[in-house]
């Protein structure tokens, strides 16, 4: 019954990101580059490409991605783009295994793109980790000001949790939201080990 509370919880939760995406501005795009992945958000920072083409690529593998109906703050996509070839890697939680399909699928369609490598990972069933991840959530909205960057249709800061391990990925405005965010996971019961990957737009 426990199980199937979290499973309903976490459903209810994406289907409202699904409701609410629609109603969502276009946001800034993120650095694009050739040498590694990008990870896939709102408020990444923006640089000045190298190669055009690939910019272009770029911009329309994001466009793309961030169209997918169930990506929600507990899954991470990134991509890079070398030529006409995009990567797509990241993990997505078991709940939004299509995800990682769609993505594929989605990004194939994109005219100028030859090739797509899925790397996207999926992670496995863990009734330990669906109860980590609703702790973390509620931990990150409760603490000062970061449930800004926690809005359904436009998370800036992603959950990740795999065996009870929590990398947070995404972006946030300042180095002090960065540390509060790293200060909120450490407080979360039953996490074994926190990476805190947040970037700082500047």
């Amino acid at each position: 019954m426990k199980r199937l509370l979290l499973f309903s919880l976490l459903l209810a939760w994406s289907a409202a990101a699904l409701a609410q995406s629609s109603q969502v501005a276009t946001p800034s795009s993120p650095a694009v580059t050739s040498n590694g992945p990008v990870t896939l958000d709102y408020n990444a920072k923006p640089a000045q490409p190298s190669n055009p083409v690939e910019a272009n690529l770029a911009k329309a593998v994001r466009h793309q991605l961030l169209l997918l109906p169930y990506y929600s703050l507990f899954d991470d996509l990134e991509y890079s783009v070398q030529g006409r070839t995009v990567t797509l890697s990241g993990a997505v939680t078991n709940f939004h295994s299509q995800t990682a399909k769609d993505a594929e699928r989605a990004v194939k369609r994109i005219e100028g793109v030859d090739q797509v490598v899925n790397n996207i990972r999926v992670l496995p069933p863990n009734l330990a980790d669906e109860q980590v991840r609703l702790r973390m959530y509620r931990a990150l909205s409760r603490s000062g000001g970061l449930s800004q960057y926690l809005w359904q249709q436009a998370p800036a800061i992603r959950i990740l949790v795999d065996n009870q391990r929590v990398t947070l990925k995404g972006y946030v405005n300042s180095e002090g939201d960065k540390n509060l965010a790293n200060i909120a996971a450490y407080e979360v019961r039953d996490v074994f080990q926190v990476t805190n990957d947040l970037q700082v737009v500047k």
